[in-house]
């Protein structure tokens, strides 16, 4: 399952060209691609090889793909698999270089810009800067939180550029004891949270639910519900409330 962010809702547009003296940070889209295309040529030639020990098993599974791909020719029945794989990691290269996260920092501004679209958040809308697990979250002055997203981008570079511009930075959420695991018709949250999280909880297991999980967190923060996800189950808090 993917794990979802707050862009959709959260911030601003961006508007203007990139600052003077920021800091960015983001996937290099040549070794991201070539690097899933190089995968995907091995996982061909390996799938060439599993064929043929597949043929000479009777009991195995997939005989009839097996014999079909051992049908081939040489050269190209190596040839063949070695570039549909390639082609099938060009096409993995160029969706993670799509979903990736990309970090721009200023003295004055934060800008994340994940698969088309990019939001800006003012030095004054952030206080504290956490690396949650695998998750990049900017939390405002008042604990709430302002952004949550996944990232892949290498944490020592990210937390040296937050401080080299003035941002407080943290290893893990200073809330997190103060979250509490939802489970339907809990009580203590804010009345239509829990609608909320019961339709966040549905889309999260869906496998095209990521856009709705997202919007829904928007409409949980606005509420004054903060939401992270673990191992499937969602957990909140509300800032200012033990």
């Amino acid at each position: 399952m993917r794990g979802t962010g707050d862009l959709s809702k959260q911030g601003r547009p961006v508007v203007g060209g990139p600052e003077r003296g920021a800091t960015v940070i983001a996937e290099s889209a040549w070794v991201l691609t070539l690097f899933c295309l190089g995968c995907g040529a091995v996982a061909g030639g390996v799938v060439t090889l599993l064929a043929e020990w597949l043929v000479r098993l009777s009991w195995a599974p997939l005989q009839g793909p097996a014999r079909l791909l051992t049908s081939v020719p040489e050269p190209w029945q190596s040839v063949g698999a070695v570039g549909v794989g390639a082609v099938l990691g060009l096409v993995v290269g160029f969706i993670a270089v799509h979903e990736s996260l990309s970090v721009r920092v200023s003295a004055d501004r934060v800008v994340l810009g994940i698969r088309d679209s990019s939001q800006e958040f003012g030095r004054d809308e952030i206080g504290l800067v956490v690396r949650d697990g695998k998750q990049l979250v900017l939390l405002g002055p008042d604990g709430m939180e302002v952004a949550r997203e996944d990232c892949g981008l290498p944490w020592t570079r990210l937390s040296e550029a937050f401080a080299a511009h003035g941002y407080r930075w943290a290893d893990q959420d200073p809330h997190r004891e103060e979250f509490r695991r939802w489970v339907p018709g809990m009580p203590g949250l804010p009345e239509g949270a829990g609608a909320l999280l019961a339709a966040r909880a549905a889309a999260l297991e869906k496998d095209e639910g990521a856009d709705d999980a997202r919007e829904l967190r928007g409409e949980l923060l606005r509420l004054g519900v903060v939401v992270r996800d673990e191992k499937g189950r969602q957990y909140w808090r509300v800032p200012g409330r033990r």
